[in-house]
């Protein structure tokens, strides 16, 4: 490879001769210049040569002492299971990683006996002035947070060594999980709650000491909700008044209250828009109404027709149908209203037997015990 290269400097050499031999005489250049001439084609090709060769021997020289360099030595160890603090006291992080490390040069006379405790050490430190500041209810965040932290070398308090922690793992202990489940649960349903309380207390805030003042603010308030109803809110003023009374534990102005003993017979009640009616118990009446009437009975029904056909009170056919058509509804099992049929219509009714209710005609016998000679 050496001696190409030489046959390759002399060619070149004695092409640039040519050339410039050529160049003087088509030039006509004067006679000095000829010797320096052939001085320059000797010296410059030497030293070119000479400087390459300087060049070539520098580049394996540095090639091989970058090929026989030591490489750097890195070690792991698996840590399981440490319990770091969190910023709750009793609550801890459970911390797993691979810890790993390489020995720096020793700047001093004491030897490393344990190399993996001291990176172990500067990693469970490293995690733990970030653990510490951070709640237990984000462990998986701070898990994210550790693996970026821990994830770059970094020189332990000593200087003997380098360390960083990957496969990074954060947990809680799951008594611990479950407990931070149950107050969560429990901090949202107190501030439902909190948010209902405040509610119904503007709620009431806003009916006692607003629409339920007095009674003007009442009638104002019910012409708002009824505004195409003014003959409405006119009449209703008593039970207005009545309202306003019991909600502020008062009597009811004089003025007032002819008016609501007027509305007193009626029994039709007032209906209160929706966000007002929820303040009162299903069912609730402003007014007092009148005691109902009873229902008129089967027997009442009965006095009816006979008085449409013509049989007065008296009469004793009255008692005759009135005994045969109590016997034939006992057959239909409706016993109380045959009683009732004989008590309103016979002056000496009879108790109930199953006799009575199999005679063939639909008669019993009573009237053959009222025949002369029996």
């Amino acid at each position: 490879m050496t001696t190409g290269r030489k046959t390759t400097t002399v060619f070149l050499t004695v092409l640039c001769g040519l050339l410039l031999t050529i160049a003087g005489l088509v030039q006509r250049w004067p006679a000095w210049t000829w010797p320096a001439l052939a001085v320059l084609l000797v010296t410059v090709p030497a030293l070119t040569f000479k400087a390459a060769a300087l060049r070539r021997g520098a580049i394996p020289v540095s090639f091989e002492e970058q090929l026989t360099a030591a490489p750097v030595e890195r070690n792991e160890h698996r840590v399981s299971q440490v319990a770091l603090p969190s910023q709750w006291p009793d609550y801890d992080f459970v911390f797993s990683a691979t810890v790993r490390w390489y020995l720096l040069s020793p700047s001093g006379s004491e030897p490393v006996l344990n190399p993996a405790g001291l990176a172990v050490d500067s990693v469970l430190e490293r995690a733990r002035a970030l653990t510490e500041k951070r709640e237990p209810g984000r462990a998986s965040l701070v898990q994210h947070e550790l693996s970026g932290a821990l994830s770059r070398m970094r020189p332990d308090l000593t200087g003997h060594l380098q360390a960083m922690a990957e496969d990074v793992a954060v947990t809680l202990l799951t008594p611990d999980q479950e407990r931070l489940n149950r107050l969560a649960d429990v901090r949202k349903d107190k501030a439902v709650w909190e948010h209902q309380r405040k509610y119904e207390q503007s709620k009431r805030q806003y009916l006692g000491e607003d629409v339920l003042k007095d009674t003007g603010s009442a009638v104002v308030w019910w012409l708002a909700k009824n505004d195409e109803h003014v003959e409405k809110t006119v009449t209703d003023l008593g039970l207005l008044a009545q309202l306003t009374s019991a909600a502020n534990d008062s009597d009811i102005p004089e003025r007032l209250q002819e008016q609501l003993a007027q509305q007193l017979g009626r029994s039709t009640p007032v209906e209160f828009p929706t966000e007002f009616s929820a303040e009162f118990p299903a069912g609730f009446r402003a007014d007092v109404p009148p005691p109902a009437e009873p229902e008129p009975q089967p027997a009442d029904h009965l006095a009816g027709f006979f008085d449409s056909v013509g049989f007065a009170e008296g009469d004793d056919r009255r008692s005759f149908l009135a005994k045969q058509l109590a016997d034939m509804i006992r057959v239909q099992d409706r016993h109380e209203a045959a009683d009732d049929v004989l008590r309103r219509f016979d002056d000496q009714p009879q108790a109930p037997s199953q006799d009575d209710t199999q005679v063939p005609d639909g008669t019993t016998d009573e009237p053959d015990q009222r025949q002369p000679g029996s």
